[in-house]
């Protein structure tokens, strides 16, 4: 299978006009500036310059979030290395789904799936399957898995638990591909190893919304990416089930996706706008503590941050681009509005959240949203269409 083969065709509904969406001016041309600290400076003011545009525009209809499964995780890549726990290699991270609905610039009601993980899927990525060996391998390995895995619901069980069918949703995403098997959610017309038939869409006819360079990643893995991806993931899928889009855009008033490239290629968040001012969701950090260093109560991550002068501390698993990973995290932090239950805190909710649990002490988050819900999530919106 060719990459020439993987690519969607030209005049596929995968536009923005078509669904509903538009390009974010302001980011324009902001990652063609040198020297690296001018293009700090720079994305951090049109991220300034946008959010007022954003705000304005209006928030999405409802929001709610659903927890999917806890997977283990190095502590060295959680932090940049700036944990030091010998005691503790692995923390658990909390998978999210998150449903959004919102109204289109076409005036459309949607619902977009963010995050919908199939733990399934993501245990065939070469990373997930090399740690589970090295877990089963060492004394106590059955016991600690116990310990670090958590199932909660798979995506079709966390969208009925919103009151949703497969035919309700519009578009589902994922702020990149590590470790997601497209074919769990797309379907695929080949049978994959361990199943009796070819998979069906998990979501009916919805589309997935990708960034063009990260399924490009996928189709083409360099060595250096090739351990968190799930390297067949594209087998037997419509390719023109894919809506392909470039650097930033808006999906309509109160939600976007921000390119926000470094943790890989094509990585970008979700943005929106809601009573209480603007969310950003994004898996460049596993707790607040990533994006706010100089409040946390983690061991090392605050001396990371006054060692080195650096605002944020990255969630480092990969090593693509470290600067872009840098910078994205501030787009963010600028971005996203301060919480009213604690000010001092931001509205960033990772897309993979580090569990709060005891076991894990003394890493565990130092603030925890720990999910997020507004309005009423509504079945049948597709029929105001």
């Amino acid at each position: 299978m060719t990459t020439q083969q993987l690519t969607p065709k030209a005049g596929t509904a995968s536009t923005l006009e078509e669904i509903g969406a538009r390009s974010i001016p302001e980011f324009d041309g902001l990652h063609d500036i040198w020297p690296r600290g001018e293009r700090l400076r720079a994305i951090r003011a049109a991220a300034t310059e946008y959010k007022q545009r954003f705000a304005a525009q209006g928030q999405v209809r409802a929001v709610k979030s659903v927890d999917v499964a806890g997977a283990p995780y190095p502590v060295n890549y959680a932090f940049d290395n700036a944990v030091s726990v010998p005691s503790l290699p692995l923390i658990t991270m909390i998978n999210r789904m998150v449903v959004v609905q919102y109204d289109d610039f076409n005036g459309r009601p949607r619902t977009l799936v963010f995050e919908p993980t199939v733990p399934a899927g993501s245990a065939e990525a070469p990373f997930y399957n090399n740690l589970q060996k090295m877990v089963d391998k060492i004394p106590g390995g059955q016991l600690a898995s116990k310990v670090i895995l958590k199932y909660f619901n798979e995506p079709d069980v966390a969208l009925a638990k919103v009151g949703l069918t497969p035919a309700d949703v519009d578009f589902c995403t994922f702020d990149h591909l590590h470790v997601q098997d497209p074919r769990m959610i797309l379907g695929s017309t080949e049978t994959i190893p361990g199943d009796s038939a070819p998979r069906e869409p998990l979501f009916g006819d919805a589309r997935m919304l990708v960034h063009r360079r990260e399924l490009a990643t996928l189709q083409d893995l360099h060595p250096m990416q090739w351990a968190w991806y799930v390297e067949d993931g594209l087998g037997g899928v419509d390719m023109d089930k894919f809506a392909l889009f470039d650097g930033d855009i808006e999906l309509g008033p109160g939600i976007a996706l921000l390119w926000t490239p470094g943790h890989t290629d094509g990585n970008h968040s979700l943005v929106i706008n809601t009573p209480d001012g603007v969310w950003v969701s994004s898996e460049n950090g596993i707790s607040l503590d990533n994006w706010q260093p100089e409040l946390s109560k983690i061991p090392g991550v605050r001396r990371y941050h006054e060692q080195y002068g650096r605002e944020i501390c990255p969630n480092a698993n990969t090593l693509e681009d470290a600067l872009d990973q840098y910078d994205s995290m501030i787009k963010e932090k600028t971005m996203a509005d301060t919480c009213p239950a604690d000010p001092r805190w931001l509205q960033i909710l990772p897309s993979t959240e580090l569990a709060p649990w005891k076991r894990f002490w003394p890493v565990v988050p130092t603030y925890c949203h720990g999910g997020i819900s507004y309005g009423r999530i509504e079945s049948g919106l597709k029929d105001e269409k």
